[in-house]
C-alpha cells in the first residue's frame, strides 16, 4: 500500500478512513490494469468478429493512440486546475463507458471511434493516477512507485485470466465488457472518494503542455520505447499465439497473462532493486532482459516456450514505466505529462505500426522489431542521468 498521510485512532491504529485512503490509489491502478488486459485479451474474438485484416485492425488501435495523445493537455489541465483525484474520476467513468462501446461496435469506423474513446480516458486517468503516486512518493521519502504499478500489473492479470475464461466459455466481448464496466463502478466511485490529494494548483492551469525540460526528454524518449514494447505484446501476443502456433481462443490470452504476472513479479521487488543498484542500472538490465525473452518468444516452437519468452520480456519491462513517471512527477504534473505525452507516442505508433509490417511481411518480423528496440532503450537508459 501507499504511504499517504492518514488519520489514526486513539488506541494508534488506523482508522477505517484512512485505511480506506491507503486502498484507494493501488485500487485505481488496479482498475487501469483490469480494463487495458481485458480488452487487449479479446482483441483476436473483435478482429474475427468484425472480420478485420490485419491493417484494419492496425488502422483501429492507431486511433487509440491518437486519442490518448491527443487528450494529454486536457489531462495536464484538469490535473492543475481541479486536481488529480477529480482528474481521476473524470477519467474513469470515461474508461469504464468506453469498454461496451468497444465490445457494441458493428464496424471497424465504430470500433475506431471506441477506441478513440478507450486512449483519451486512459490517458487522462493515467495521469491523473501516476501524479497523485508521485506525491504519494515524495511524502513516504522512499521508492514505492514500482511498488504502485505492481498494481497495474495485478490488474492485467485478472484481465488476461478473465479474458481467456471469456473466450473459453463463448461469451461475447459485448457482454464480457459491459458486465466489467459496471461491476467496476462502485469501486471507482469509492477510491476517488477517498483519495489524499493536496489542493490543486490553479496558477499553473494556463501554462498549457509542450516538450519537457531537455534533461527530462530523455525520460520520454525510454518511455516510449517501453511503450512500444509493451503495447505491442499486449496487442498482439495473442493474435501471434492464434495465427502463428495455432493456439485454442482460450489459450491466445495465456501469453500476456504470462507477461503480465512476470511484469507483476518484478514489480513487487522494484523499489528494492532501484534503491540497491540505481533506476539506470536496473531499466538497462531490464532491457537486455526483454530483448532475450521475446526473440525466444518469436520461433513460435512451443506454447509453453512463446508463453516464457514473452513472461521473461514483462519481467524486463517491468521498471521502464514506475521509475520514468517517478523521475518526471519530481517535477511536477505538467513536466509528467509532457513525459507522458513522449511516452505514449509509443503507445500511438508501436501498435499500428506491427500490424502494418505484419501485413507486409508477416507478424514474426513486425515482432521482431522489439528486439532490437529494447537493446535500444538498454543503452539510452545508461545514458540518462534524469532517470537517476
Amino acid at each position: 500500500m501507499t504511504s499517504l498521510p492518514s488519520a489514526e485512532t486513539g488506541a494508534g491504529q488506523p482508522s477505517p478512513a484512512s485505511r480506506a485512503a491507503a486502498a484507494a490509489l493501488p485500487l485505481l491502478f488496479t482498475l487501469l490494469g483490469l480494463v487495458f488486459a481485458s480488452w487487449a485479451s479479446r482483441i483476436p474474438a473483435i478482429r474475427d468478429a468484425l472480420h478485420l485484416s490485419a491493417g484494419q485492425l492496425g488502422l483501429a488501435l492507431l486511433c487509440a493512440g491518437i486519442g490518448g495523445l491527443a487528450s494529454f493537455p486536457l489531462a495536464a489541465w484538469i490535473v492543475a486546475r481541479h486536481g488529480p483525484a477529480r482528474a481521476a474520476l473524470c477519467g474513469g467513468l470515461a474508461l469504464l463507458l468506453s469498454l461496451p462501446c468497444i465490445g457494441w461496435s458493428a464496424s471497424v469506423f465504430a470500433l475506431m471511434g471506441a477506441l478513440a474513446l478507450l486512449g483519451a480516458a486512459a490517458s487522462c486517468f493515467d495521469v491523473a493516477i501516476n501524479a497523485i503516486g508521485a506525491i504519494a512518493e515524495q511524502r513516504a521519502g522512499r521508492s514505492i512507485m514500482s511498488l504502485l504499478h505492481a498494481w497495474f500489473c495485478v490488474g492485467t492479470v485478472l484481465g488476461a485470466l478473465g479474458g481467456s475464461a471469456m473466450a473459453s466459455l463463448g461469451v461475447s466481448p459485448r457482454w464480457h465488457f459491459g458486465v466489467l464496466a459496471a461491476a467496476m463502478l462502485p469501486p471507482l466511485w469509492y477510491a476517488c472518494r477517498y483519495l489524499v490529494t493536496p489542493p490543486p494548483v490553479r496558477t499553473a492551469a494556463g501554462r498549457g503542455i509542450g516538450l519537457p525540460p531537455r534533461p527530462l526528454i530523455v525520460l520520454g524518449l525510454l518511455g516510449f520505447c517501453g511503450a512500444i514494447a509493451e503495447g505491442g505484446i499486449a496487442d498482439w501476443s495473442g493474435v501471434f499465439m492464434q495465427d502463428r502456433i495455432g493456439a485454442a481462443a482460450g489459450v491466445a490470452p495465456l501469453a500476456y497473462a504470462g507477461f503480465s504476472a512476470a511484469m507483476l513479479g518484478m514489480r513487487l521487488v522494484g523499489d528494492r532493486f532501484k534503491d540497491r543498484f540505481g533506476a539506470q542500472r536496473v531499466v538497462a538490465a531490464g532491457g537486455v532482459l526483454a530483448a532475450i525473452g521475446i526473440a525466444l518468444a518469436l520461433p513460435g516452437w512451443h506454447v509453453g516456450m512463446t508463453i516464457a519468452g514473452f513472461a521473461l520480456a514483462g519481467a524486463g519491462l517491468a521498471g521502464v514505466f514506475p521509475f520514468v513517471f517517478s523521475a518526471a512527477g519530481r517535477h511536477g504534473p505538467t513536466a509528467l505529462a509532457g513525459v507522458a505525452t513522449i511516452s505514449y507516442c509509443g503507445g500511438l505508433v508501436g501498435p499500428p505500426f506491427i500490424g502494418f509490417i505484419a501485413a507486409a511481411a508477416g507478424l514474426t518480423l513486425a515482432l521482431a522489431i522489439l528486439v532490437l528496440l529494447c537493446v535500444v532503450m538498454a543503452l539510452t537508459a545508461l545514458r540518462a542521468r534524469s532517470l537517476a
